[in-house]
Formats: structure tokens, C-alpha cells, sequence
């Protein structure tokens, strides 16, 4: 009887130090929700189909794109943005897509070929068992039109791994302003890039993408695993498309929103900064200024800030990937 009793009082603590530490590893709320407090509009008047036509569905405030093997799709703002807040709610296909691309963006590429600035939030594809990996970068200034060897990318990944960006639509957001640029998961600051010097920060109007399409050659695993059109239509869908945004001849006054609220300028409020560390601390598994291999000569923001040893420590792994029996690779 009395070993039944110790028996149950171990389960029972054992239960409640599994709950504590779920309790303590859950994610913090980060206290602000600036995707609430802006309304969408129309798809059709803020955007336009900028290719694949015939593989893209509009609705009310959002689009669905999908690749199979003859296109992909892709959609545009109607106007280039200064600076502003852009968001997306997205549902992406589970299962196996490795090798594709979702991609929500903001971009000049087609008013400065060969010499435009990015800033990409792209949704790297997977195999059946594995996250989706979520690749934040920036260009500036033709950094990304280099031959191979030659891009310079500054590359932030993340694995979506503390949700199921399959199993509903989940609100992704870029926030650019004249002094950095932070990209949101969910309204939770994941990464902040400031302008450290008017050579790596892009200031040149961008318009706002979204696309989804075919980047086997490098999208997972280096393009180890490619797109494997049995598994097509390969799905993306978009709603909620929000543009808090000023263009290019809005007046001086027209600024970005503040992430944190009113009367807090730039700042990240204190839950803010303790949700962004918990995901960098947890979910990031690649940081371009942690790379050994990458030349930071070419990336002086990478020498100028002093990375905590921590850093590496805590920056998660990107695991091997399994491959279904039957999928092509």
C-alpha cells in the first residue's frame, strides 16, 4: 500500500515538473498586436497578378497561388512604399514541397534591374516529417544580383517548428522604417536588422510580392531535395494582406507605425525584446554574421556588433532531412 502511494505521489510530481517546464519553455505573449489594430482591404485595390494568372484565385481580401510543373504565380502592389508596415496572413501546403518556394516580399527589382534592394520573408519548402524553414534576408543596392559566388545575402532562418503553419493561416509581417527593419511571426518580433550605415540599409521605394515557384536548386538542403510536381498543385494561401504603408510622395509626416504602441517611437517594448530571444534563442538554426565560410568583409554590420559566444550556443541545428521512399531527390 505504501509503495502504491509513493508510486502515484512520484507520477504525480513527475506530471507537474512536465507541466512547469512547459509552462516556463511557452512561448511569451509579446503584448502588442499591431496586425489587429490595421483593417485590409480589396485584393484588386491594392494588388495585381504579375504572373501566372491562370494559376492564382482571388477573394475578397486575398489570393490563393500555386506552382505545378507548367508556372508558378506571383502578385504586386499597385504602388512602391517608402517605408511602412506589410503584412500577410498565410496557409501553407503540408507534406512533401521540398524544393518550393512562398515567398512574401518587398522589392525593386523591375525599377532597378541588376541594382535593386529585397527584403524577403520566403517559406522554404520540406519533406514529410520536417518544419518549414523560414529564410528572412536583405539586399541592398545590387547585393543580390552578383553571379554565383557573388550574392551577398544577409540571411536569417528560421524553423516554424513552435506551430503548424499547415494546419491554419498564421500572420507574417515586415516592418521597415528609416532606421531598421524587423519581421514578425504571429505579431512577435523574430528578428530586427538596423541601419548600420546608409551602405547596408535599403532606402530606395520598394513595392510589396507575393509568390510561390520552383527554387530546387537550392531551397532545401541546398537542393539536395527537389520540387517533385506528383505532390503538385504545390498551394499558397494568402489573406489579410495588410499595407500601413507611406509612398513615396506622402508628406514628411507619413511614417511607419510603431510596433510597441503609441509614443514608443522605434523601441520594442520589454515583452517584445523577451519573445523575440525566445524564438532566436529556440527556433533560429542559421545567422549570416555565425557562418564561418561567409567573407564578412563583405558584411561590416557582422564586424562591427560583438556576438556573445551564447550565440552559437544556443542557435539551433539544422537536423538531416528524411525522404519519403517514393519522392524524387
Amino acid at each position: 500500500m505504501a509503495a502504491a502511494c509513493l508510486t502515484t505521489a512520484a507520477a504525480a510530481a513527475l506530471l507537474l515538473l512536465m507541466l512547469v517546464v512547459t509552462f516556463c519553455d511557452a512561448q511569451p505573449p509579446p503584448g502588442f498586436y499591431p496586425s489587429k489594430r490595421f483593417r485590409a482591404r480589396p485584393f484588386y485595390r491594392d494588388f495585381r497578378n504579375l504572373w501566372g494568372a491562370q494559376h492564382q484565385s482571388v477573394g475578397g481580401a486575398g489570393a490563393t497561388i500555386w506552382l505545378d510543373s507548367t508556372s508558378g504565380s506571383g502578385f504586386k502592389s499597385r504602388r512602391p512604399f517608402r517605408s511602412g508596415y506589410f503584412g500577410a496572413s498565410i496557409k501553407l501546403q503540408p507534406g512533401y514541397t521540398a524544393g518550393v518556394i512562398t515567398a512574401f516580399y518587398l522589392s525593386n527589382s523591375e525599377a532597378h534591374p541588376g541594382f535593386h534592394d529585397e527584403v524577403d520573408m520566403e517559406f522554404l519548402g520540406t519533406t514529410p516529417g520536417r518544419p518549414y524553414t523560414l529564410q528572412t534576408n536583405v539586399y541592398i543596392r545590387g547585393s543580390g544580383d552578383g553571379g554565383p559566388g557573388r550574392v551577398v545575402g544577409r540571411e536569417v532562418k528560421f524553423h516554424l517548428d513552435w506551430f503548424d503553419p499547415t494546419a491554419g493561416f498564421h500572420h507574417y509581417a515586415i516592418l521597415w522604417n528609416p532606421n531598421q527593419i524587423i519581421f514578425l511571426v504571429d505579431d512577435v518580433p523574430i528578428r530586427r536588422y538596423p541601419r548600420w550605415s546608409a551602405a547596408t540599409f535599403p532606402r530606395r521605394p520598394m513595392w510589396v510580392y507575393g509568390s510561390i515557384w520552383d527554387a530546387s536548386s537550392w531551397a532545401t538542403d541546398d537542393g539536395r531535395y527537389r520540387a517533385d510536381y506528383r505532390y503538385s498543385p504545390f498551394v499558397a494561401r494568402f489573406s489579410e494582406l495588410l499595407l500601413r504603408a507611406c509612398s513615396p510622395r506622402a508628406p514628411p509626416r507619413c511614417h511607419a507605425p510603431s510596433l510597441a504602441g503609441a509614443g514608443a517611437g522605434d523601441a520594442l517594448s520589454p515583452r517584445q525584446e523577451a519573445a523575440m530571444r525566445w524564438v532566436q534563442r529556440g527556433h533560429m538554426v542559421y545567422h549570416y554574421c555565425l557562418d564561418p565560410k561567409r567573407d564578412h568583409a563583405l558584411t561590416p554590420e557582422c564586424r562591427r556588433r560583438r556576438w556573445p559566444s551564447s550565440d552559437t550556443a544556443t542557435m539551433r541545428r539544422q537536423p538531416t532531412t528524411t525522404v519519403p521512399n517514393n519522392a524524387t531527390s
